[in-house]
């Protein structure tokens, strides 16, 4: 059903976390794995982009794919950085790749919060061609096994 998952990240924990459930989901449908990693550059006058850990996310992201690779995944890692939005350059991503659903963690803001600084997840949800799965971080570190009953319950 899915030939191809994009896995949006940032590099944090909770983009860590969607990883977990795109690999269970790849391995049911023998998907491809795209890691999505989207960085907005905010111009000022006095300065130019600013990206202070970047080198650090792309070095953990590269590691992700190549584990992914290793464990025999079809796994690539796609980077964008540009003046768009995030969630513009995700769907961009998204849709050159033809991705057949995204997978992102969310912080679980609530209403006020999202609506004030903005989500990624919500906005993804909005704009993209294709579904997205948004994992929310209650779900991060738990098994496999507890999921899955979850899920069913």
């Amino acid at each position: 059903m899915f030939k191809t998952i994009v896995w949006a990240t940032d590099g944090s924990e909770l983009a860590d976390g969607a990883l977990e459930l795109v690999r269970e989901l790849a391995e049911i449908h023998g998907s491809r794995i795209v890691a999505v990693h989207a960085d907005e550059v905010f111009r000022g006058r006095a300065s130019g982009p600013v990206l202070a850990d970047e080198p650090e996310i792309r070095v953990k992201l590269t590691g992700q794919v190549e584990e992914l690779c290793a464990a025999g995944f079809d796994a690539t890692l796609v980077v964008r950085t540009g003046t768009a939005q995030i969630r513009k350059l995700l769907v961009g991503a998204a849709e050159e790749v033809d991705a057949d659903l995204i997978v992102v963690g969310t912080h679980g803001s609530n209403a006020v919060t999202a609506a004030v600084m903005g989500s990624v997840a919500r906005s993804l949800c909005h704009h993209s061609r294709c579904p997205v799965l948004v994992v929310p971080p209650v779900w991060v570190g738990e098994s496999s096994k507890a999921k899955t009953a979850v899920a069913t319950a």
